[in-house]
């Protein structure tokens, strides 16, 4: 259902229901969780990489497996990963196409890098449905507003290269190269000192909701950790001797 592979500090995660289109039963979202959690709890890792296996990213949700009574959305973490998305960044590595659920999964992501091929959609209301795991308000926060509502009240697809220009898609590549890509986007991020990268990450995804005259403030204990870590000597003693750092993750 869910294949995990390292490489080096990244955790690359794959859906492997290419006959499902890589549709998510409660298997494979159960899955889906708990490789986050290993992603999370692994201090030796830094970066996940998230892709669908034979050429797809992945349907969404399995419709077969929800009308016949499974329960899929994990309570904490929702579908896979779409309640609460993982404390250290994800890529989403798409070929092919993301739709419903799938879609909402690479917006849980941070980054997404797309084949120039691929397809995003949410067309849930092409069903009488609604996107319920998060692209309501992850998408409107992607990309402009009035193309979101377009795209949300339509249900139409967003071409990987229309959603490259709308600044959905980080990266595009040729056919056939999106994990590739992602992984050369993973491995620029893991070069970087590991607790400055989750505590940077932190900071975007919780500033969002923080009122400007606060945001110094909260910030702070971050700022604090990471200036105060054996990481942070590393980088500068690194610098200056023109070498690469050696991190700790401490």
């Amino acid at each position: 259902m869910i294949i995990t592979e390292r490489r080096g500090s990244v955790l690359v995660i794959t859906i492997n229901r290419a006959e499902r289109r890589n549709a998510l039963d409660r298997a494979a979202s159960q899955g889906l969780t708990q490789a986050v959690e290993q992603l999370e709890q692994d201090p030796t890792l830094t970066v996940g990489v998230l892709t669908g296996a034979g050429g797809t990213f992945s349907a969404g949700m399995d419709l077969k497996a929800f009308l016949a009574g499974e329960k899929i959305n994990d309570p904490v973490r929702g579908l896979g990963f779409t309640k609460l998305p993982a404390a250290k960044p994800m890529i989403a590595a798409v070929e092919g196409y993301a739709l419903a659920g799938g879609f909402e999964l690479a917006l849980a992501c941070d980054l997404i890098v797309a084949s120039e091929s691929a397809k995003f959609g949410l067309p849930e209301v092409k069903r009488g449905l609604i996107a319920a795991a998060g692209g309501l308000f992850r998408l409107p926060q992607r990309i402009p507003k009035a193309k979101a509502v377009e795209y949300l009240l339509t249900g139409d697809f967003i071409e990987a290269v229309d959603g490259h220009a709308l600044g959905l898609v980080n990266i595009l590549s040729a056919p056939g190269g999106a994990l590739q890509a992602a992984l050369d986007l993973a491995d620029r991020i893991a070069a970087n000192g590991p607790l400055a990268v989750r505590a940077t990450k932190t900071i975007i995804d919780e500033s969002a909701e923080w009122p400007m005259s606060e945001a110094f403030e909260r910030q702070q204990p971050f700022v604090t950790e990471v200036f105060n870590s054996a990481d942070a000597r590393e980088g500068s003693v690194a610098f200056g001797e023109k070498r690469v750092p050696v991190w700790q993750g401490r």
